[in-house]
């Protein structure tokens, strides 16, 4: 068994009876910059208090997934593999860890029997992989009917690239959005991993994990969620496809009205190398922009004259490139002309606004992070601010919470099934 070195635990506190045992996590406010935390209402009483959830280990989407749930209050066990490193997407806040060996019988037997008293199990693989472990829907649903089954996957359960490997630009790809997003004249180019792996999938899957749960109230039946981040990002662009016969994209990319083809609806450098962002698209929004920069609308072209659109790009970016970031945002900031700095990191989580709603939180263990969304009035979500768990830190606590003796538990660790990494206090 391997000795971590940690500090001693902090207080801890027990979790309703909606979902199974008892909670054994502790919990401490985070620091929330320029937030009165005691404006946070009782942390223990948050919105998915009381839900049990396992999600087996993946990469971002399905971490993501379940550090929302858990913000918001559900007890999550991340099911990690014997010898891994952990979650490398750095998204594990408030989970603990069980390691076991999921492709041994001994190990898929375990998940059974934690999966007939869980609400929600998430799952990150291709089609296929569950079944062959006998982990699959049909055996665990039989075993518990109100179980909730959620499969987070790039192309879905079914499909000729359901058993093919992909990442978020591949989804993003084959969704249609990709090709509307990049500069005209450029390949298009996805912006980070955001929007299939964490909106379409992760979010999206959230959503589903919300409204199964919301459904079984009235059934008292689980379901399967089939989460596709291919169908996740389709679905978030519905309103690029819903548009498409207003016109707003005819011209080819990077030149229509929201694509940066739009001089009023882009980003300009400014003199010191900074950036800001330019949403003017009503016409009293675009008189103000106008004003701002010292122009006159007369001696303008029509704002939205397409054909003048390059030449007044050119032009709104020369005055831009006059004054530094700082004397726009003097200049621009309380007006409703939709002018905006383009914040860093460090500049979003210091910025006025930002501050004034508490937007970021910081605290010891994972720096400064953005605060839980959205914000609910009588039970906000309250994350956890311990470190991240080590893989198979709390094995034989999660496993004793579902009723295993320690007979079964030493036999476990013996056969190689499970594997624990307790942390001492440095003492």
């Amino acid at each position: 068994m391997r000795r971590i070195q940690d500090r001693a635990p902090r207080r801890r506190r027990r979790e309703g009876p909606l979902g199974g045992p008892a909670s054994l996590a502790a919990w401490r406010p985070a620091l929330y910059l320029g937030w009165d935390s005691s404006s946070l209402g009782d942390p223990g009483a948050m919105a998915l208090q009381g839900i049990s959830v396992l999600e087996l280990a993946g990469l971002a989407p399905g971490p993501y997934c379940g550090m929302v749930l858990a913000d918001f209050g559900a007890r999550v066990v991340r099911v990690d593999r014997l010898g891994s490193r952990g979650d490398v997407s750095f998204l594990a806040r408030g989970k603990r860890s069980l390691a076991v060996d999921l492709k041994r019988p001994q190990g898929a037997a375990v998940l059974r029997r934690l999966c007939a008293r869980t609400d929600v199990v998430l799952e990150p693989f291709r089609h296929g992989v569950m079944e062959k472990l006998q982990l699959g829907p049909e055996i665990l649903q039989k075993e518990n009917p109100k179980l909730i089954y959620a499969r987070l996957s790039g192309f879905g359960q079914s499909g000729r690239f359901s058993r093919v490997a992909g990442h978020d630009i591949n989804y993003l790809a084959l969704s249609g959005v990709l090709s509307k997003i990049g500069r005209s004249g450029e390949n298009p180019y996805p912006p980070l991993n955001l929007l299939a792996d964490f909106g379409g999938g992760g979010l999206m899957c959230t959503l589903g994990i919300l409204m199964a749960l919301f459904e079984r109230t009235r059934s008292g039946k689980g379901q399967v969620i089939d989460a596709s981040m291919v169908e996740g990002t389709a679905y978030l662009s519905s309103f690029l496809w819903e548009s498409q016969q207003l016109g707003m994209w005819e011209q080819p990319r990077g030149q229509n009205l929201l694509d940066g083809g739009a001089p009023f609806y882009t980003t300009y450098k400014t003199a010191d190398g900074g950036f800001m962002a330019v949403g003017a698209l009503e016409p009293q929004f675009y008189k103000l922009l106008i004003k701002g920069l010292g122009l006159k609308s007369d001696e303008l072209p029509h704002q939205m004259s397409m054909s003048d659109w390059p030449e007044m790009k050119k032009r709104f970016a020369d005055v831009f490139a006059k004054k530094t970031k700082a004397e726009w945002c003097q200049i621009f900031d309380g007006t409703d002309a939709c002018v905006t700095p383009v914040l860093t990191f460090e500049e979003a989580a210091h910025h006025d606004h930002n501050k004034e709603r508490g937007s970021f939180i910081t605290e010891e263990e994972h720096g400064v992070s953005p605060r839980p969304a959205p914000l609910l009035s009588e039970t906000p979500a309250t994350p956890s601010s311990k470190r991240d768990p080590f893989v198979g830190e709390h094995t034989e606590e999660i496993l004793r919470e579902f009723g295993f003796s320690q007979v079964e538990i030493n036999q476990l660790t013996s056969d190689k099934i499970i594997e624990s990494n307790k942390p001492r206090a440095n003492l």
